[in-house]
């Protein structure tokens, strides 16, 4: 009890002045990379190209370590459900994109095109998931179990799935899928499995410091979305563009999570799943990771000047998942409240 107390509260904090710092973080970093991109694009003052390798080693270390094990063996049972989120994640979410593609794809700009389906094909997040399945008085073994196999199979599937549309993307150049794989293991899974490894060692002196982990990790990504919006000025972003990029952006990401919090949550009513396992469908299927997306895409795309736009329809999207999953767990979480009958309420 103490232990989902203590999940409820973080998941309140992560809502709060967490949350707000971080967005006030990103519009920063995009104004200071529009004001000054020779500061932070590559071979620039901050040479950040160099300091982003270091960092996304270091968050991904974190992950690792910040992760229960037992945790992951409590919630391993729930097979349906584990299917549902995955295929909403990795399937569901690339389709819904060819879908709208068809539809208006003609209207959008390529780069902008191309960043929505690299959002398609992101992994589900870890810690907000958690957070908010928490908050709702979900399934939070089914949560991190779920959080994480998605975050586990992005380093296989979401270059896999990148390359189908990226190997005839701009400068023509092909993705080399083994090679693109081998590079995000490395730099992805090989320190999160680093970090499980010594979690047993050091996980007692881990969770001392976790309030600053969190910050550092939040820290590794700001100065990531500077780097790529840097790169995407220098390279002529608001002179192509300008602002409508933005709002295309953001009626966007509107289109993606809206329909697929509707489609898990009626998936999840479909198969009779208790209203703590549908909680899990609606939170973990319809996520999107930016703490892993932002890194990824350095490593995917490194060196193409339309980074900043490719990340685009992530930063908006994470917003916009906060908010709205804070809002609807709210409403899961009063569910008893509302089930009783008047006078009988506690």
């Amino acid at each position: 009890m103490k232990r989902m107390a203590g999940t409820r509260m973080a998941g309140r904090k992560h809502q709060g002045g967490a949350a707000d710092w971080f967005l006030i973080g990103m519009v920063g970093a995009v104004v200071l990379a529009s004001i000054a991109p020779e500061l932070g694009r590559t071979g620039g003052t901050l040479h950040l190209d160099k300091v982003g390798d270091i960092g996304i080693f270091l968050i991904f270390f974190l992950h690792g370590m910040g992760l229960s094990t037992d945790s992951l063996k409590h919630g391993a049972s729930r097979w349906k459900l584990h299917l549902v989120v995955q295929i909403s994640t990795f399937a569901l979410f690339p389709l819904w994109w060819l879908l709208l593609n068809a539809l208006v794809g003609r209207f959008i700009p390529h780069d902008l095109l191309l960043g929505f389906f690299y959002l398609a094909v992101l992994p589900s997040t870890v810690s907000s998931s958690v957070a908010m399945t928490a908050m709702a008085r979900g399934n939070v073994a089914a949560a991190v179990l779920n959080a994480t196999l998605s975050t586990l199979l992005g380093v296989v599937l979401t270059p896999l799935l990148a390359s189908l549309v990226f190997s005839s993307a701009a400068d023509g150049q092909a993705m080399d899928v083994g090679d693109t794989m081998i590079k995000v293991a490395k730099m992805l899974l090989l320190p999160f499995v680093l970090g499980q490894l010594l979690r047993p060692l050091v996980g007692h002196w881990f969770q001392k410091i976790k309030p600053w982990t969190t910050k550092v990790d939040r820290a590794v990504i700001l100065l990531l979305v500077l780097s790529s919006f840097s790169d995407s000025v220098a390279d002529g972003l608001w002179s192509k563009h300008g602002l409508g990029l933005m709002a295309m952006a953001a009626v966007g990401v509107c289109l993606f999570l809206f329909p697929l919090l509707w489609l898990t949550k009626r998936v999840a009513k479909a198969l009779n799943f208790p209203v703590e396992d549908e909680i899990v469908a609606v939170f973990c299927g319809s996520k999107k990771t930016l703490a892993s997306g932002v890194p990824m895409a350095k490593l995917l795309f490194s060196g193409n000047p339309s980074m900043g736009v490719l990340v685009l329809p992530i930063m908006f999207y994470h917003q916009l998942q906060l908010f709205v999953c804070s809002v609807m767990a709210k409403r899961y979480a009063e569910r008893d409240k509302v089930a009783a009958p008047e006078g009988k309420a506690a």
